[in-house]
């Protein structure tokens, strides 16, 4: 017999989750998410892990699904003491469809103009086009959508043995499509790449292809991380419905150990990027900026070398060499003043008195700057 979710309304005292500075990944200041659990229940979700859930039986993750009732008006509270920024918002899985708590939410950030990344599994977010379209037409916003495998990659069927309830994603993909008519930018989260699963080379093209010809703008590739009762959790999936896999991913992930060791990563990001520059899109998601931002400037810098250091990282450059340039990229984010006034009294010097920008950075963030300046001119 197959086992009901349960929805449990409670009142939490916080809802927004704020960051020092915007991530470099997804370009997002605050998170803010109205559900615990998740119906959807795709085996390999690193929510269940105990910083995340808060179920002592991590299948529990999948059907006991706790509702933040207030969960609207503690946004409101929060977004109006902060700075405007990308929030990371929404989740429609079924249990939307009863509580509506995912639209309110969007509400709030249209209220008080703040850009939203929302990433979803579900087409269901179409529902709400018409309030994302308001939020986007005055805070550049991000669409995103899940996927890991296509109707045409090799193992696609185990993959969807994976994904539980998470509807089917050709209708991913038609709703991607979708928002990339109506003006988002959109793309593809391919997270996580499932080792023996979605990382041959056919999977890893046709996801590529099919954003492409959706659409998407982007996708961002990532690896499976498995920690405490999650890496039991899905040890124990394999074991009952992959055991061809299990000794591999032993291996791969042996204990205490949460990233996978001996699997290459940067050869298949860098195949990915690879694919990205095949089919004209990118492996990397532009950072939305408002327009009228006083320090877009600085923020344009910031992509720029956020990029620069994603680079280093795939080709496996010293750790030494990246954190330099992160650390650089961090000191720009933080900095009150216009970087382009610094440069244009100061020169390079003035770049390089930038706390955590050397002499190495300070000339690369020179040649970011003069580049900026003359695109703009052109």
């Amino acid at each position: 017999m197959s086992r009901r979710a349960v929805f449990v309304p409670y009142r939490p005292k916080t809802i927004l989750n704020k960051y020092k500075r915007a991530d470099h990944w997804f370009w997002t200041r605050y998170s803010a998410y109205p559900y615990l659990g998740c119906q959807h229940g795709c085996e390999f979700c690193y929510c269940r892990e105990q910083k995340y859930s808060p179920y002592d039986d991590p299948t529990d993750f999948a059907y006991v699904i706790k509702v933040k009732e207030n969960a609207p008006e503690l946004l409101r509270r929060a977004l109006s003491r902060s700075p405007v920024d990308v929030v990371f918002t929404a989740d429609y899985q079924p249990a939307e469809r009863k509580f509506g708590l995912s639209r309110q939410m969007l509400e709030v950030c249209r209220d008080l103009g703040f850009p939203v990344f929302v990433l979803e599994r579900s087409a269901l977010v179409l529902r709400d086009m018409d309030l994302l379209q308001e939020i986007n037409q005055q805070a550049p916003s991000v669409v995103a959508f899940s996927a890991i495998s296509t109707p045409d990659s090799p193992n696609h069927a185990r993959v969807r043995q994976l994904e539980h309830l998470a509807p089917p994603v050709e209708k991913r993909f038609a709703a991607m499509e979708a928002f990339a008519k109506a003006g988002f930018l959109t793309g593809v989260s391919f997270m996580p790449i499932l080792p023996g699963l979605c990382d041959d080379d056919a999977n890893l093209e046709a996801v590529v292809r099919w954003t492409a010809d959706h659409g998407g703008k982007f996708v961002l590739a990532g690896g499976l991380t498995l920690s405490d009762q999650q890496k039991d959790y899905f040890f124990g999936v394999l074991r009952q419905r992959f055991p061809d896999l299990l000794a591999l991913y032993q291996r791969w992930y042996p204990p205490a150990s949460y990233a996978p060791r001996n699997y290459p990563r940067h050869r298949i990001a860098l195949r990915i990027r690879a694919l990205c520059q095949k089919y004209g899109i990118r492996d990397r998601v532009p950072r939305p900026i408002l327009p009228g931002d006083k320090r877009a400037l600085n923020k344009r810098i910031v992509e720029r070398l956020a990029d620069r250091v994603y680079e280093m990282e795939i080709h496996q450059e010293p750790d030494y060499h990246i954190w330099a340039y992160r650390k650089a990229a961090w000191a720009i984010e933080d900095l009150e003043q216009n970087i382009g006034l610094i440069y244009q009294t100061m020169g390079l010097k003035g770049l390089q008195s930038i706390p955590n920008v050397g002499p190495l950075s300070g000339k690369v963030v020179e040649k970011m700057l003069v580049e900026l300046q003359n695109n703009r001119t052109t």
